[in-house]
């Protein structure tokens, strides 16, 4: 199955910086680093299952997979400021 662009790659829960880089994408900086850290990781999910390329499923995340996408999420906000 080809690929038109580098974004159409599917990606899944180990993809951390992936996901975090599309939730920045879709946030901006209506997320400060301290208002990131505060998500809740049930509203965290939903926004990591709404990526269009994402296949990753409820079930396969995990409490360390939420962590480090709330920790890539950060460094992407701050490369951004």
């Amino acid at each position: 199955m080809p690929f038109e662009e580098i974004d159409d790659l599917p990606i899944n829960w180990e993809d951390h910086e992936d996901v975090a880089i599309k939730l920045y994408d879709k946030f901006g900086d209506e997320f400060t680093e301290q208002k990131i850290y505060r998500i809740r990781f049930t509203d965290l999910i939903d926004w990591v299952l709404e990526i269009p390329q994402f296949e990753g499923t409820r079930e396969a995340c995990s409490e360390g997979h939420l962590e480090m996408i709330q920790a890539k999420w950060v460094y992407e906000w701050r490369d951004n400021q």
